[in-house]
């Protein structure tokens, strides 16, 4: 299937184990599997509306495992967006990803511009290592947001995605839908040729 300028990119990111899977599912088909079937990369498709205008997600579910390191590298470099996610039950999951937060530095330059949220899946464990603060000190130091889920009671779900995008809204980054373009590009487009030097 060929790629369409109008999708946008997520690409979600995280140790095997900590729930990328089950929150994509969540998203995309209202599902919740309890048993842990391991991914190498799946990619989901959603129809979203952004600036009453249709576009496409796609959310890339990447492998938890470093087995496939240019998997990831291409991933990276093909994404808009990305979904850091460890498990709140997990120290060590938030710390393996720090090698991917620099990947995606290194790779994508000035961050600064892209949309990155640091996601503590897992907040109804009870058995929990990590608490909040600690992921608003880490999403803090990356100059990133943070926000906690729970794909199993479809705790901050939908808002994840939500924030996502609406991150990239805030950097006015024009997302062109469906081949039109953009307000701003139209109002670019009338201005060209209006004006004559004399």
């Amino acid at each position: 299937m060929p790629e369409q300028s109008n999708d946008y990119r997520v690409v979600v990111f995280g140790a095997a184990g900590v729930g990328k899977s089950s929150l994509v599912l969540r998203f995309v088909r209202g599902t919740f599997r309890e048993a842990y079937i391991p991914t190498i990369e799946d990619t989901y498709r959603q129809v979203i509306s952004c600036d009453k205008s249709i576009c496409t997600l796609q959310i890339t579910d990447t492998t938890g495992s470093h087995q496939f390191p240019a998997m990831q590298r291409l991933s990276i470099s093909k994404g808009h967006a990305f979904i850091l996610v460890y498990s709140v039950t997990s120290r060590q999951s938030m710390e393996e990803l720090q090698h991917i937060y620099e990947q995606i530095c290194q790779i994508k330059g000035d961050i600064q511009k892209i949309p990155i949220m640091l996601v503590g899946n897992k907040s109804d464990e009870s058995q929990r290592e990590l608490d909040a603060r600690e992921g608003e000190a880490l999403a803090s130091k990356w100059k990133c947001s943070f926000m906690e889920t729970s794909a199993k009671m479809n705790y901050n779900v939908q808002e994840l995605f939500q924030e996502l995008l609406n991150l990239e809204k805030r950097r006015t980054v024009s997302l062109q839908v469906d081949g039109k373009k953009s307000k701003q590009q139209k109002k670019k487009d009338k201005l060209k040729g209006k004006c004559s030097v004399m």
